[in-house]
């Protein structure tokens, strides 16, 4: 599988336009083999990168960038983008430590105009850079790719609607594959679907645009036959227009996401009409890669795997998986319970649940605000709704928790996945602000499990035990170290080791692995130390507070944000209450960039190693005054 010639010639985006159409065609497959290569060795986003290379191709074969903007929703289909605008010597880094994102990052190059991560923000943030260029009086274009599973978000619609009449040069590209990440749901859905099986209309629309083409007669003939293709429209979907138009877009397509040709063409056109247009393309997710087109769902974000099978290395059993198992459990004994998805039933294991329990299962599509809210209603009517979400997505339902559930006392339980540190996604998916924001939610409990018993514990606690909001965070991948002789006894907080040592750790969750690390490296040293694990975090056990004033040093570790984190809550509960010793925070105080888990762990000083260190030096000399002692 080797890479040809062209690419080696591409250093920026200029060296595209002068290409012809079938040279772009060989450009593409060559891009399509580096990407191959490069998610097989490091893993990341393989079948979204795969479907959008000719789409890429064409778009920066059109249009004049960095001086016109383009805008990635989500962003984890931009490694060709990457690999034409002067990074393919560095591709083979990418999600690497120190390496280049596997997302569009402003700081990395000055064609990534716009940091994204999260989906349905194009369109808003292209209006923005549109209106800013047309307030400096610049002819640039502001184009953004939004792909149809971004469609289930609301935030897209309210860019849509702000957007169709602005009158500025801004091109939005709804790239259609019938899928985000699990099959898309909806009657968004449902209505693109309808869009793009109109066979007689696609091939009519195709025959136009090639009579275009025609010398000296083409353009005159088609233009007199718009009022055809007009009626063509409107005959063919049984309306006037469609909903792009409706919202003010000059609407085209759909065309064919993989045909250079048809790609440029319209791109030219959309550029002449100096107003907001509507590209609408249809791509194959894993385009050109077999065992990817076969099983998009599987090649969506992969970690590394063997080009040649397409096998990747046996996952071993992790806490996503558990929580599923969990869930169908009960739910077969309780048919009050039913689960609720942001298009990731694969991700957080409720794919058995989906098909078991079809009348209790709910994915909502990439809309998380209306996850909480539909919960919110859900529970209201006596049901018991579970709401599973990676943590990192939580935080864009913090109004619905709050205005919806909260504040009504209404019993809805979030199962928190990705808690933590995550790795090569970098800081738009690390699960480190979670616990901050629901500490600040009225009659709200959260629960830290440290293993699989004890998610499966606490998820119980939290469906039939806990009133108002419930929340279950765990952390992403499997059970971490654990002693041989400790035991788990459900309580809100537990003690290990020797109880009358003068040193005390307290953590949560993962963490409670490090520590315990750390606990047996000291002891090797004839240094005692004893751990308080939280079980339950928010709110914070009252005797766990009055069980470490006992203590004349305690030190509090933390995978999560220090900010109003439950760490400073800690600390500030252990003054009140009369404490005389000191107090160490350790938590995280800032973005965390990609790595390895384990790395991003010893640079934020929460690794065991950090932990032995810190205990034996009595802390951090360099640290600041917490509550009238220090911190780290």
């Amino acid at each position: 599988m080797k890479n040809g010639g062209l690419l080696e010639k591409i250093c920026s985006p200029s060296d595209l336009r002068k290409m012809s159409d079938e040279e772009l065609k060989r450009l593409s497959q060559e891009i399509r083999l580096r990407i191959v290569d490069t998610v097989a060795n490091n893993g990341g986003h393989l079948a979204s990168n795969l479907g959008v290379v000719e789409l890429t191709v064409a778009i920066h074969s059109v249009f004049d960038c960095p001086k016109d903007k383009i805008v990635w929703d989500v962003g984890h289909q931009c490694y060709a983008h990457k690999i034409i605008t002067g990074r393919k010597n560095v591709i083979d880094t990418i999600r690497k430590e120190n390496g280049i994102s596997g997302f569009p990052k402003r700081s990395e190059s000055e064609y990534d105009c716009f940091d994204t991560g999260h989906s349905s923000t194009s369109v808003s943030a292209a209006l923005g850079i549109a209106c800013a260029e047309d307030m400096k009086k610049s002819d640039a274009y502001t184009v953004a790719v939004i792909g149809d599973g971004a469609l289930t978000g609301g935030l897209a619609y309210e860019g849509l609607n702000n957007a169709g009449r602005s009158g500025k040069n801004l091109i939005v590209i709804l790239n259609d594959n019938k899928m985000s990440i699990s099959q898309n749901v909806g009657s968004m859905a449902k209505y693109l679907s309808k869009m793009r099986i109109q066979p007689g209309y696609l091939e009519a629309k195709t025959r136009v645009h090639r009579l275009e083409n025609v010398p000296v007669i083409g353009k005159p003939v088609t233009s007199g036959m718009k009022h055809i293709k007009d009626w063509m429209r409107d005959d063919f979907f049984g309306q006037k227009g469609n909903l792009f138009m409706q919202f003010g877009f000059t609407y085209y397509g759909p065309y064919d996401g993989h045909d250079i040709t048809q790609l440029r063409t319209a791109l030219k056109a959309a550029k002449h009409k100096h107003s907001p247009v509507l590209i609408h393309v249809c791509t194959k997710k894993g385009k050109g890669y077999e065992y990817a087109e076969k099983n998009p769902k599987n090649f969506h974000g992969v970690s590394a795997f063997d080009k040649e099978t397409g096998e990747t290395k046996a996952a071993c059993k992790g806490y996503s998986d558990v929580f599923g198992r969990s869930m169908c459990a009960m739910a077969a004994k309780d048919k009050h319970i039913c689960a609720i998805t942001a298009a990731m039933s694969i991700g957080t294991g409720l794919s058995t649940f989906s098909k078991k329990y079809k009348d209790r299962f709910y994915d909502v599509g990439i809309a998380e605000e209306h996850a909480v809210t539909f919960a919110a209603g859900i529970a209201s009517d006596g049901m018991i709704p579970v709401f599973a979400v990676y943590s990192t997505f939580l935080q864009r339902s913090f109004d619905q928790i709050l205005h919806d559930a909260a504040l009504q006392k209404l019993h809805i339980v979030l199962a928190i996945d990705r808690a933590g540190i995550v790795g090569e996604d970098g800081e738009t998916h690390q699960g480190i602000y979670d616990t901050a924001f629901l500490n600040m939610m009225p009659d709200t409990t959260v629960y830290a499990p440290s293993s699989f018993k004890e998610l499966e514990n606490a998820l119980a606690k939290a469906v039939y035990d806990t009133q108002g909001v419930a929340a279950v965070r765990y952390p992403r991948g499997g059970e971490q170290y654990l002693p041989d002789d400790y035991r788990s006894d459900g309580k809100p907080f537990s003690l290990y080791g020797n109880e009358n040592a003068k040193t005390l750790i307290v953590t949560y969750g993962r963490e409670f692995s490090q520590a315990c690390l750390a606990k047996e490296s000291l002891a090797k040293q004839d240094i005692d130390v004893c751990i308080l694990k939280l079980n339950t975090i928010i709110p914070v056990p009252e005797n766990a507070v009055k069980t470490a004033g006992d203590y004349e040093r305690v030190f509090f570790f933390e995978e999560g944000i220090k900010s109003g984190g439950i760490g400073e809550k800690f600390g500030f509960e252990l003054y009140q209450s009369g404490f005389k010793g000191e107090y160490f925070l350790t938590a995280i105080t800032g973005a965390v960039c990609q790595a390895k888990t384990e790395s991003s762990l010893h640079k934020t000083g929460l690794d065991a190693q950090s932990i032995e260190e810190k205990l034996k030096n009595g802390g951090d000399s360099e640290g600041q005054k917490y509550a009238g002692k220090k911190e780290t």
